[in-house]
């Protein structure tokens, strides 16, 4: 089980799961799925290198200069400066995508991760908040956004994703890494930023 946990806690890590929440929007039946492939592959290159590629990049430095202990980050303040610039890097992905003007929904999403991860730099200052179900909360937000706004029926998308945050919540729980509350308050922040952003912006 605790090998299970592991498992489940990379695939579903929170630096890919904006990438994960792309391919949702792509799919999502609101139209997106007719855009050229290599306008589809850019908007993949961007998000995965912006949330993903460039923060894991420098957290060797960050260990290296001692802003953490090792690349687990179990304290809350050492979640900090990782989780600052990888804001910082989706932020630089969003101006990129707004300047390509490919679609509103792609930045609204994308914009909308940004506040999210934001908010857990801050919280994580004094709290270790999780940013594993952050990061799940909000991709199903962004499907929960979708659906209503644009009045598609995601419901077998919305199943599959609260299955998959279920599961992340019990690895992490399983795993000591997280009390209930910080599972459930990351996963309620998460959902009500990305919806909010996907569904009123």
């Amino acid at each position: 089980m605790k090998l299970f946990s592991k498992i489940l806690t990379i695939l579903f890590h929170p630096m890919l799961m904006p990438t994960l929440g792309i391919f949702f929007v792509l799919n999502a039946g609101t139209g997106l799925y007719a855009l050229p492939f290599e306008a589809k592959r850019l908007v993949y290159i961007i998000v995965f290198v912006s949330s993903c590629l460039l923060p894991v990049s420098l957290l060797p430095l960050f260990w290296q200069i001692r802003l953490i202990k090792n690349f687990r980050m179990e304290t809350a303040r050492e979640r900090v400066y990782p989780l600052l610039a990888a804001g910082l890097f989706y932020l630089l992905g969003y101006m990129l995508l707004s300047r390509l003007n490919i679609s509103p929904l792609i930045e609204r999403f994308v914009l909308a991760s940004v506040v999210a991860i934001l908010l857990a730099v801050g919280v994580s200052w004094f709290w270790k908040i999780s940013i594993h179900t952050l990061a799940a909360g909000g991709v199903t937000g962004a499907l929960f956004g979708i659906m209503f706004r644009y009045g598609v029926d995601l419901f077998p998308l919305v199943s599959v994703m609260l299955v998959i945050s279920g599961l992340i919540a019990m690895a992490r729980l399983y795993l000591n890494a997280h009390t209930p509350t910080q599972i459930y308050t990351g996963y309620v922040a998460g959902f009500v930023i990305v919806m909010s952003g996907v569904f009123f912006v």
